[in-house]
């Protein structure tokens, strides 16, 4: 009777046991939960919203009159909707840039929102500015500059420690942030409480990020992000472009520079946009771009706001790998987004959503040459169950298994989605995927580092009802998403004005390098390369006399820095013997994002010789580099 009782309770418990599985052991640095959760929001936007706006600038030099901060009808919520319309998850509000000025009232410096004329003083931007995410479901986060160009005291401790009030101020008043964004911009020349002097710092130790400025994150804002160069929790691209690496890890081991700690701005920048196949840390990389060519609003870039389709590509090369999408908005100074902004982001979302509105692999069929314990928790199906952490996973020993997927009939498409259940790490070192075709496997397309999110591109739209996925990993991989789709078309294009631009052929360099031509080739690749003379100018004759507007200086494209001013002078003259200064000023953020540079005279001059004046060169010599100069007409 006792044996009956026995057979009888482990039939019962029979499913139960059956059930059981023993999942991967996790493999590698993991993310935290705010990493997870910030995988998941993919898209947010960066507002970059101060006087510099009113200056026409890129990067305020701490200089401007506080008062000219007046906007005459700003309008958060317009700004915040746009952004839920492109299908953006979340909204940083640039608190503070370079210049100094602080949209919020602190109690750390008067030239804040408090000495504006905006609302006689008694506004709070960043406040509208959190409002208006909550109203449209986005979530919150500030961008604090630790470069002040305006503040007497930056160099000093005092600095230091009313930085970090700011920041405690910021983390303290403004509800649950989702980031907390720190540029790798330190120190330069600036205004500086009147002095207008260069300043340096020792980044390395000045701020003292990981012993007293970052602890204020963790402690008021524990699921905040923390961004900069190395981190600590999602890491700068390396450009400003929105691509990350083909390859790209969300693994990184940050380097500083000359065997110092690796902090903003002082880092070995070459594994940025790649990460480390077994960096130390989970740190994914973080694409930030702006909407326009520059951060802030400048008139004559109204016809170069990025189209939706350009927009969808650095969509593709940025969360489709691995890591997130960061776009920077721009006010104008009236305070709300150029209609064409709001148009571009409108159609990019409807783009993304009509893309993705389909996976036209649901309902596949799918068997895997081996399934983990043979249980059906690990089961290839679960490539289909739209849940970004179940997954199919193998035995430990079986490290390149293949999965044949049959569709539930033939589609069209031309892109691929992949995605491994991250809280496991980032396993697979790379996939191929094959299609059937003349009953026969052909190679279709592969990838590296997968990680939470890659979407590969395929060079036409391609027919297929059969695929093939070849995993191949150090340990037994735990693949969650397998998807396809058809890009959405779109045809949205601006109608810009056209620049009256001086033919080349009217144009000479007066040099004896042969090769000044490359600047004058109308080749963005191509580069002139020279030492400058104890001019240290280079001097256009043109054909005749004109009447001068303007002119264009776009740096090399190379990646290269050498010979790329930072600042210039444009003078002009109709003999070649009387000067007239046409232009002065600063190349903002040219390291960073190598744009072409507009120079717009504030007044029509007639030249018959022009002189471009470099200063400040990114190199130590008196090397000049251009990939192309260009002069437009009155």
């Amino acid at each position: 009777m006792k044996r009956t009782s026995i057979l009888f309770s482990l039939i019962l418990l029979y499913p139960f046991l059956s059930q059981s599985q023993t999942e991967p052991k996790p493999y590698g640095a993991l993310p935290s939960e705010r990493q997870i959760k910030w995988h998941e929001m993919e898209m947010y936007t960066l507002i970059h919203y101060t006087p510099t706006t009113f200056q026409d600038k890129e990067w305020g030099f701490g200089d401007a009159d506080p008062k000219i901060f007046n906007p005459s009808h700003f309008d958060a919520n317009q700004i915040a909707a746009a952004a839920a319309a492109g299908g953006f998850k979340g909204l940083i509000s640039v608190a503070k840039h370079h210049d100094g000025f602080c949209l919020w009232p602190t109690q750390t410096t008067s030239y804040s929102i408090s000495s504006s004329g905006w609302k006689n003083g008694q506004g709070d931007m960043v406040k509208e500015f959190r409002d208006a995410s909550v109203n449209y479901g986005l979530k919150f986060g500030v961008y604090l500059s630790a470069w002040d160009r305006n503040d007497e005291r930056y160099g000093t401790p005092a600095y230091a420690e009313a930085y970090r009030k700011q920041l405690t101020e910021l983390m303290s008043n403004y509800g649950e942030l989702f980031t907390s964004w720190h540029d790798g911009a330190n120190g330069g020349d600036g205004y500086y409480g009147g002095k207008k002097e260069k300043r340096t710092i020792d980044r390395t130790t000045y701020y003292e990020w990981h012993e007293k400025t970052w602890p204020i994150v963790r402690k008021l804002q524990p699921m905040a992000m923390i961004f900069s160069d190395v981190g600590p929790d999602m890491r700068w691209v390396g450009n400003e472009k929105g691509f990350a690496a083909e390859t790209s890890w969300a693994t990184l081991t940050p380097e500083g520079q000359d065997g110092k700690p690796a902090v903003p701005g002082a880092v070995n920048e070459s594994n940025l946009s790649t990460g480390d196949r077994h960096g130390k840390h989970w740190i994914p990389a973080e694409c930030d771009v702006p909407q326009r060519p520059g951060w802030f609003y400048h008139e004559n870039q109204n016809h170069l706001v990025k189209t939706p389709n350009q927009l969808f590509e650095i969509y593709l090369k940025s969360v489709g790998r691995g890591g997130g999408m960061n776009l920077g908005l721009a006010p104008m100074p009236a305070g709300y987004l150029h209609e064409h902004d709001v148009q571009s982001l409108t159609a990019f979302g409807e783009k993304i959503k009509n893309t993705f509105a389909v996976n036209l692999a649901e309902g596949a069929q799918a068997k895997a040459s081996n399934v983990r314990e043979n249980h059906s928790f690990f089961s290839a199906q679960k490539l289909f169950d739209k849940d970004r952490y179940t997954y199919y996973a193998s035995d430990d020993k079986v490290l390149n298994p293949t999965i044949e997927i049959v569709l539930s009939q033939e589609q069209e498409f031309d892109l691929i989605r992949l995605r491994e259940n991250i809280k496991l790490g980032q396993r697979i070192d790379s996939v191929k995927i094959d299609v059937w075709k003349n009953n026969q496997w052909e190679p279709l397309a592969s990838a590296t580092s997968i990680g939470a999110t890659r979407i590969i591109k395929l060079e036409k739209l391609v027919k297929a009802k059969k695929l093939r996925l070849q995993l191949f990993a150090p340990v037994s991989p735990a693949l969650s998403d397998f998807a396809l789709f058809k890009e959405s078309f779109s045809d949205f294009q601006f109608e810009g004005k056209k620049k009256n631009k001086l033919a080349n052929s009217e144009i000479n360099i007066i040099s004896s390098d042969k090769d000044w031509k490359k600047a004058l080739d109308a080749d963005p690749n191509s580069i002139w390369e020279s030492v400058l003379g104890n001019a240290k100018y280079v001097e256009f004759r043109l054909s005749k006399t004109y009447t001068i507007q303007g002119m264009q200086y776009l740096p090399r494209q190379d990646k290269n820095n050498q010979g790329v001013p930072t600042q210039y002078r444009v003078e002009l003259s109709v003999d070649g013997k009387k000067w007239t200064l046409a232009k002065e000023g600063e190349f903002s953020n040219i390291k960073s994002n190598p744009i072409a540079q507009e120079i717009v005279f504030d007044k029509p001059i007639e030249a018959h010789y022009i002189r471009f004046i470099p200063l400040n060169n990114l190199s130590e010599n008196r090397q000049f580099a251009v990939a192309e100069f260009e002069f437009y007409l009155n």
